[in-house]
């Protein structure tokens, strides 16, 4: 069975909080699909998650030109794609994104991932954000399988106790 979640952020702070409770109960590697409008917060997002993981944030930022960029320096390996510039699903396939995607080592966060959904396994999480207003985002959590289902869960029971 497949999981939702809907959580409105009212600010940067809760999206960094959403981001860090996120992380705290990955345990393993999972692809993670990022769609939103240009401006959403995926890169926000992105960011807090990592932290969470304790990556060095420094070093996180849309990956737009280069596509990928990989950072070890956390709890779980994570590999940071933006697929907005791609001309197709080949040129995705062919740096070797496929190899992380299917990896249970590596957490794969996908901006734009609609561009390259025919691409990601059968259970991956999907995270869709909206722009509600200047400074709030609706964040919408679906599961495709069953270990997004089971981060989804747990996610929904940390957050029912922090917030």
């Amino acid at each position: 069975m497949n999981s939702s979640l809907i959580f409105l952020s009212q600010s940067e702070h809760e999206t960094d909080q959403l981001g860090h409770a996120l992380a705290a109960v990955l345990t393993h590697g999972l692809p993670i699909a990022l769609n939103g409008q240009l401006g959403s917060g995926k890169t926000r997002f992105v960011r807090a998650l990592c932290s969470g993981l304790g990556v060095d944030i420094a070093f996180v930022n849309s990956p737009t030109f280069v596509i990928m960029q990989l950072y070890t320096d956390g709890r779980i390996p994570v590999a940071h794609f933006d697929t907005y510039r791609l001309g197709d699903l080949d040129e995705f396939l062919s740096i070797g994104a496929d190899e992380y995607l299917l990896s249970e080592e590596w957490i794969c966060l996908i901006e734009w991932a609609d561009r390259i959904s025919e691409a990601l396994p059968d259970d991956y999480l999907d995270i869709r954000i909206q722009q509600v207003a200047e400074t709030s985002r609706e964040f919408q959590f679906r599961s495709t399988g069953p270990r997004s289902s089971g981060i989804v869960d747990a996610l929904q029971k940390r957050l029912s106790s922090s917030f």
